[in-house]
């Protein structure tokens, strides 16, 4: 731990005033931007999402949202379901648009890619193998086919799926398929990984196995990463920062540093910091979980009612 003491969160008005500072740190005659002592890798500012399905009963499911993720940081996001979290890297990824604000993302153009994503549902594709999986983002990118392969047998081989290279994803479990999927986002060099629960789906001991391939892998490269996911523990142990989202509209509620020096080993979850250090996080989520389980209770009330009258 550092200084043998939990860190203390910071709260939305704080993140707010530490971009002020940043930008009026920038503005200043003579000063260089790119010395700042914080460079936003991901820049969010203002952003908002509803969804108007309904026109007259729109769902406002996010926002205001402003937050910043330095070059090179692992930030996760947690919050209740339904508060906005995947919504939100959706809209950083491009794949929705937000209805105000903006985001800002500044690659530096070194790497194939600017951002990769790797959702909860695996995504691969069923026809192609597993090695053709992992090779097909390459290819697109302009990689010669033979290229291609080779690196994505390098992938393979990291994530312990090198006896599978020519497998089909139908013939895999689940863990495994999740490991082709992380592969192919990582082939290609990313600045920028989102991650949009991708453990959730699997068991306890097949998530923890994964959640610590990852560490080891994210501690070789250090990328930018943006993880959502309901497990505190989960973010404890991968994040360099826990972003404490509301129940809907998400926004930011709090922001955890992340105690515990890298790198990182699996044992740290047997330390009593760890658990303390998870509380604190609970403490600060516990009321958001609260208030979106009150709003699920009050609509089924509600129903239930309308039901009886008719």
């Amino acid at each position: 731990m550092r200084g043998g003491a939990l860190v203390r969160p910071t709260r939305h008005s704080e993140l707010r005033d530490r971009r002020a500072d940043a930008e009026d740190s920038a503005a200043t005659p003579g000063h260089d931007s790119r010395d700042r002592a914080f460079r936003a890798k991901i820049s969010i500012s203002g952003v908002h999402r509803t969804f108007a399905a309904d026109t007259a009963n729109p769902v406002h499911a996010l926002g205001p949202f402003d937050l910043d993720i330095a070059d090179g940081e692992f930030a996760c996001l947690v919050g209740p379901s339904g508060c906005g979290k995947s919504t939100l890297l959706r809209i950083v990824a491009g794949l929705v648009r937000p209805s105000e604000g903006e985001i800002e993302i500044n690659a530096s153009g070194s790497s194939g890619a600017p951002f990769s994503v790797v959702f909860q549902d695996y995504s691969i594709y069923p026809w192609k193998t597993v090695e053709r999986n992992v090779s097909y983002g390459l290819e697109i990118q302009g990689m010669r086919k033979k290229a291609a392969l080779d690196k994505s047998r390098r992938w393979l081989e990291k994530m312990g799926l090198e006896d599978f290279a020519r497998a089909y994803p139908d013939t895999l479990s689940g863990g495994m398929r999740q490991r082709v999927a992380i592969a192919r986002a990582l082939a290609v060099e990313p600045e920028i990984l989102l991650m949009d629960e991708p453990f959730a789906a699997l068991d306890a001991q097949l998530r923890q196995l994964l959640q610590d391939e990852l560490l080891n892998i994210w501690q070789a490269d250090q990328r930018t990463v943006l993880f959502i996911t309901h497990s505190l523990e989960e973010a404890i142990v991968l994040g360099d920062r826990v972003i404490v989202m509301t129940s809907r509209p998400g926004r930011v509620l709090e922001s955890f540093e992340v105690p515990f020096p890298r790198p990182r080993q699996p044992e740290l979850r047997d330390i009593p910091e760890f658990s303390t250090f998870k509380a604190m996080l609970w403490g600060s989520l516990k009321g958001e979980v609260e208030h979106y389980l009150s709003g699920i209770r009050g609509a089924a009330s509600e129903t239930g009612d309308k039901g009886w009258e008719r």
